[in-house]
């Protein structure tokens, strides 16, 4: 009898979920490539995932990583560590930034990025370039032969000191359209937040807890709406980020409606965390802030309806890494005031298992759901090629999952250089035991088995389907 074809590896009868269904099968993989879903396939390796569920390795596209803030803090985490992370929380591919300050010139900037990536990078991923200053020299220049290089995806603030005005805003969206390139935004009104900061703090409310209220809901209400009109007028696509507030999809939703090029996502701590969770003894409360800040149980609800109708695209962690000591969150001392505390909190690690348990395991959606949220949806609007789905031809970035394997989270037990779990005391099931990068297994039951710098760079030819 001659035996059928054999493959470098073959995942046998798993629950593979693909766009098309969810079915047990076998999935083959050869030369790094996903070969053949089916049954009956050979390998040289074979691994038996019976009663596991078989995913596409998860997409983040929202990771600060070796980032300096506008504050002039750097981030906790380095790429290797800030991967290897992802890596055991079953992510596969991440877009962070490469973050121009002022005077910077674009080129250097996104080549110190790529220098650093390169050097700690474990799992593959590509950049968006924030943009802070127009007017270095060669700015028009250096931004067309780098989105023609592939880097496809700019940032802009409306808010920080790395704002950009109105002005510049449409001036950068035009060049976006121009050359072939995404505009995501950070949407909060500037003067808004600075004038209920003010007030905050002249009535000497200076603590975390306050931290919310200097963001206004009316703040991202009213840069959303702002930045649907500008796409609409450009017809130029834009990426809303971290939305937060039922206001702010129900804007989003309208200007869908109405055929404008919007996308949108939010991020599990707007789904599953309130702003009650900034009430802490002492300073403690630093730990979860983060802008916008979380909201309320009923934004809550609407942002999964959102995520339910196709409103808001994807969820991203907006991976954000600040220590709580004097290196990060505490730089300022002590008692330092809310506004001299870095926003921001880790969540590579545990976007996917959080979003499974209260996605799959919950019933709010279906497995399907989940793979189109994290990995399928990020990959089509960002122009990831052969990334984000279990299909002939794609990479084979494969993640395998125990559905029934409950975890309560500990107070320090990730694996990032953050030194604390912001969900601490948060039980889930649905736990993932394997990660595969390009068919070679990187993450096993816990245990990190990636290489530093083995990552590679994802040339992006186009950036999605519609720009």
């Amino acid at each position: 009898m001659i035996r059928p074809m054999s493959h470098d590896l073959v995942i046998k009868s798993g629950q593979v979920v693909t766009p098309d269904g969810t079915a047990v099968a076998d999935l083959a993989v050869t030369g790094g490539k996903i070969a053949a879903i089916g049954d009956g396939l050979y390998g040289a390796q074979e691994v038996d995932a019976t009663g596991l569920i078989v995913l596409p390795g998860g997409i983040d596209p929202h990771c600060h990583i070796e980032q300096k803030s506008g504050m002039g803090q750097w981030n906790a985490d380095t790429f290797e560590t800030a991967t290897r992370s992802a890596a055991l929380g079953g992510t596969t591919t991440v877009i962070s930034f490469a973050a121009q300050h002022k005077g910077q010139r674009l080129k250097d900037v996104v080549a110190d990025y790529t220098t650093r990536a390169q050097r700690g990078a474990a799992i593959d991923h590509a950049f968006h370039i924030i943009i802070s200053d127009t007017t270095v020299p060669d700015f028009e220049t250096d931004l067309a032969q780098l989105i023609a290089a592939g880097h496809r995806s700019l940032k802009l603030f409306t808010t920080y000191n790395i704002k950009l005005g109105d002005a510049d805003i449409l001036h950068v969206m035009t060049l976006a359209r121009q050359h072939g390139a995404l505009v995501c935004v950070h949407a909060e009104n500037d003067a808004l937040i600075q004038h209920a900061k003010a007030k905050l703090l002249t009535e000497g409310k200076t603590r975390p807890e306050h931290h919310a209220a200097s963001h206004p809901r009316a703040a991202e209400i009213e840069a959303v709406a702002r930045l649907c009109q500008f796409a609409e007028y450009l017809d130029q696509p834009v990426m809303l980020f971290h939305i937060s507030t039922a206001e702010a999809a129900e804007t989003i939703r309208k200007a869908k409606a109405r055929g404008a090029r919007i996308w949108a996502e939010t991020c599990p701590h707007y789904l599953l965390m309130t702003e009650d969770v900034l009430t802490q003894d002492g300073l403690d409360g630093a730990k979860w802030m983060c802008s916008p800040p979380q909201r309320t149980s009923e934004d809550q609800d609407a942002l999964w309806q959102a995520l339910s109708d196709g409103t808001l695209d994807l969820i991203s962690s907006d991976h954000a890494p600040y220590r709580f000591d004097e290196t990060g969150k505490l730089a300022a001392g002590p008692d330092a005031r809310f506004d001299q505390i870095a926003n921001g909190l880790p969540g590579l690690e545990t976007r996917l298992p959080l979003i499974f348990d209260a996605l799959v395991t919950k019933g709010r959606g279906s497995l399907q759901d989940l793979a189109r949220l994290t990995a399928t949806a990020p990959a089509e609007i960002y122009g990831l090629p052969d990334k984000g789905r279990l299909a002939a031809g794609y990479d084979a970035d494969i993640t395998l999952w125990d559905p029934h394997r409950s975890y309560a989270y500990g107070a320090n037990d990730l694996h990032d250089n953050v030194g604390y779990n912001p969900w601490a005391g948060h039980s889930i099931t649905g736990w993932p035991i394997r990660t595969y990068l390009r068919g070679q297994l990187i993450a096993d039951n816990g245990q990190f088995l990636g290489t530093p710098g083995a990552g590679r760079r994802i040339d992006r030819p186009t950036a999605g389907p519609n720009t």
